[in-house]
């Protein structure tokens, strides 16, 4: 009996980024277990992996929650490396973490030299919006001129938490896509693509 060979469903691997105590391990658990996780202390980077049905096709997404290590460079990099998206998160009760995520996109910018990655601004915690110091048009604006999306979330009470995944998912997929039609045709950065592929 010939067996159909398996295709593997694509893999997307999404990154979150940002300060310490916004929630990322909260919004990652939420989305991974349905669950709300209040005081989780990560002290290592952790990843999860996750079948979905991402508008009808089964696709895994990689989810590497960073904790902790933004304070070396060079293992912040790596993983920046590897990511294909990125979510971008601060607290909407905090402004030091909104403030902080101008470096977060510098710092990818730089890593991946590539202007259009797929990246979401994320405010967490709308629950709280009694302790709201960053409004929403501040962070609308910001997402504005970085040219992505701006979506505002509560891991508490689970609002837009998958569709910020799904949403950063279709981003990636898109990304794909067109990567392979430029790479089917003539791809216009296919030296730069090769040297990359020595490195890693």
């Amino acid at each position: 009996m010939s067996k159909k060979p398996v295709t593997q469903p694509a893999l997307h691997k999404v990154i979150m980024v940002g300060s310490g105590g916004v929630g990322k391990s909260a919004l990652t658990l939420q989305f991974m277990y349905d669950e709300f996780v209040e005081d989780y202390e990560p002290t290592k980077a952790d990843s999860y992996r996750k079948k979905i049905l991402l508008d009808g096709e089964e696709v895994q997404i990689d989810i590497l929650d960073t904790a902790g290590q933004e304070d070396y460079a060079a293992i912040r990099d790596n993983y920046f490396r590897s990511g294909e998206g990125f979510l971008c998160i601060f607290s909407i009760t905090e402004d030091e973490s909104f403030q902080a995520t101008q470096d977060f996109r510098e710092q990818i910018l730089r890593v991946k030299n590539d202007e259009n990655i797929p990246f979401l601004l994320v405010g967490n915690k709308c629950d709280l919006e009694e302790r709201r110091k960053v409004t929403y048009q501040e962070a609308s604006d910001r997402a504005k001129q970085w040219g992505v999306t701006y979506v505002e979330t509560s891991a508490k009470t689970r609002e837009h938490v998958d569709k910020v995944f799904f949403d950063l998912m279709r981003e990636i997929r898109a990304r794909k896509m067109e990567e392979n039609k430029t790479n089917n045709g003539r791809g216009k950065d296919k030296n730069k693509r090769k040297k990359n592929s020595l490195k890693s």
